[in-house]
């Protein structure tokens, strides 16, 4: 569990860009709507909804194009934002910007629409449940210990982040902060577009 959430990813780049721009404290939001998809992910697996998305080729390319989507939109963003022609730092709504209401739930839908976390909270969970247990409690409980760890990894991550914020505060580095993380998503949102799994 804690390798999966070591993984860079999409989720990986927000919570850089956004405790970068806004401090660690800016994160909180995003980190925890993260969390939220990634169980709602996990008591799908738990209430054997896996079996269904699984059998239906149509959801999954449904969550797959809105997955990819998403992470293109968020990196015509970043990419937005680093263009900024007046060398002011331009605050970009989805980085630092966003109440914390809509900043979690940029977390949550990045999760939430994409297949691999599906794949994976329906892959893992179910290879550490004993047949004689009970499936249901078992695995939001083994799910409640990975948003532990996953959440905790990205507080530290985004805690060593935002000590840095007066480097990324510098236009310049701001700037090319933005276009890494735009070029960053908007390959991850090709990728999964293009991607079978």
């Amino acid at each position: 569990m804690a390798l999966a959430a070591m993984v860079p990813g999409p989720t990986t780049a927000l919570v850089i860009r956004r405790s970068a721009l806004g401090g660690a404290r800016a994160a909180v939001p995003i980190i925890g709507g993260m969390q939220v998809g990634l169980y709602a992910w996990i008591a799908a697996s738990a209430f054997g909804l896996s079996a269904l998305v699984a059998a239906s080729d149509v959801a999954y390319v449904v969550i797959r194009v809105v997955g990819a989507a998403v992470l293109i939109y968020l990196g015509v963003q970043a990419w937005r934002a680093a263009r900024n022609p007046s060398g002011e730092a331009l605050v970009d709504e989805d980085a630092v910007g966003a109440k914390p209401w809509r900043a979690a739930g940029i977390g949550m839908l990045t999760n939430l629409t994409n297949p691999k976390v599906a794949v994976f909270a329906f892959a893992f969970y179910p290879q550490f449940v004993a047949p004689e247990a009970n499936i249901l409690a078992t695995t939001l409980l083994l799910g409640l210990l990975h948003l532990v760890i996953d959440a905790t990894w990205f507080i530290t991550v985004a805690l060593f982040v935002g000590r840095a914020r007066a480097f990324f505060a510098e236009t310049r580095v701001r700037q090319w902060l933005e276009r890494i993380t735009g070029t960053v998503l908007v390959a991850l949102g090709v990728r999964l577009a293009v991607s079978e799994v």
